[in-house]
């Protein structure tokens, strides 16, 4: 992995001088026609886009289908393209890093997307420029995809972008619901990312600072929005991205997926509607069900880190805070998406994988009981 990746810009206004520097003539662009005129981006690029080939991508479904992919790689080789902008949420930037990845591949994407073959061939460059804060997928080397109802995550060295941009000025135009759930998408990966077996020291700095730009900030950005809120969410996302580019996610991610698909939650709010009670279960962690090798101690250390970010001077008192913000941010508790006789097969279709990432080993009564105290709390 490159550490130089992504070159950040941090206004829109450079996008197009850094273009004509890079000589792009066939520019394929994976577009949220919303985003890309509510945030203002259209003004700055539409000029440079008129003047070049370029291929724009814009029919596409909330959350990337393999569907979406195929297609999209169908119209990126017929562009010719020499370059990938994605402009958008988390959706269009994994789709941008989904179609131009995968259709330099020899191998279905299909095969690609389950695992059963590799990216293998080079790809052309990507700039990422989300319009939201929240996902951090502009600073990540991995994109999710849903093949036939399951969710699917590629990673590969190609996929992280070669350039990002962070402007607060492109999320002015959010809605509060949308500022509130990818805000609190960047905060729980912040969290998890603190507490990931594969946590490491550069990971927890970037996971650290993104907790607390997002604690101290998020509400005011979704609720009463200032430059200033704006500006340390969108950096708080990146680097929560950043984080996570180095981590992957945990338990509450792995619980979430089934919330989104199976019952429209919004992504941030279905992974924030566990953090609290997941907190709560991680923190008792012992010698006997720890999954990092480093040990029950080490976490124990990291999970008094995530009481520091918060200002919190104990667990209980940080899972009062998360679950004051929640009902701050209008969260749709759990109680009032599902019943109790629905628990056990939301558990039964976690994603494995991130479970594996969380540091406490959870049976699938625990992850029961989780998911019950949240309806509960």
């Amino acid at each position: 992995m490159n550490p130089a990746r992504p070159l950040i810009i941090e206004s829109i206004g450079e996008v197009c001088p850094l273009l004509l520097s890079l000589q792009i003539e066939r520019p394929f662009v994976v577009l949220d026609r919303l985003a890309y005129e509510a945030s203002g981006a259209h003004e700055v690029l539409t000029p440079f886009f008129r003047q070049k080939a370029t291929e724009f991508f814009t029919e596409f479904e909330l959350n990337p289908k393999l569907d979406d992919v195929q297609r999209g790689i169908e119209a990126y080789r017929r562009s010719h393209a020499d370059f990938t902008i994605a402009l958008g949420g988390g959706t269009a930037i994994d789709l941008a890093k989904l179609i131009g990845a995968l259709a330099m591949q020899p191998d279905e994407a299909r095969d690609i997307t389950v695992g059963n073959a590799p990216i293998q061939n080079a790809v052309k460059p990507l700039m990422a420029i989300p319009t939201t804060a929240g996902t951090g997928s502009e600073a990540t080397h991995f994109a999710v995809v849903y093949v036939d109802g399951n969710k699917y995550s590629v990673a590969h060295p190609s996929l992280l972008p070669e350039f990002a941009v962070v402007d607060p000025k492109l999320t002015e135009s959010l809605p509060r619901s949308i500022t509130a759930a990818t805000g609190l998408d960047a905060f729980c990966q912040a969290i998890e990312s603190i507490w990931a077996v594969n946590a490491t020291e550069e990971s927890i700095r970037y996971a650290s600072e993104a907790a607390r730009l997002a604690y101290k900030n998020l509400e005011t950005a979704a609720s009463d929005p200032t430059y200033q809120a704006r500006q340390a969410m969108s950096r708080a996302s990146h680097l929560a991205g950043k984080a996570i580019n180095i981590t992957k996610t945990t338990a509450p991610h792995a619980l979430s997926y089934a919330l989104t698909s199976n019952y429209g939650v919004p992504h941030g709010m279905a992974v924030a509607v566990t953090l609290a009670p997941m907190l709560a279960f991680n923190a008792e962690v012992t010698e006997r069900d720890c999954t990092d090798p480093r040990g029950s101690n080490a976490v124990h250390q990291r999970i008094a880190e995530i009481l520091r970010c918060l200002e919190c001077e104990s667990v209980e008192a940080a899972c009062g805070l998360v679950r004051r913000l929640l009902t701050k941010l209008e969260c749709q508790p759990l109680r009032e998406i599902c019943g109790e006789s629905d628990l056990a097969d939301l558990v039964d279709s976690v994603n494995a994988e991130r479970l594996l990432n969380n540091p406490r080993r959870a049976s699938r009564e625990q992850l029961v009981e989780v998911l019950r105290s949240a309806r509960d709390g």
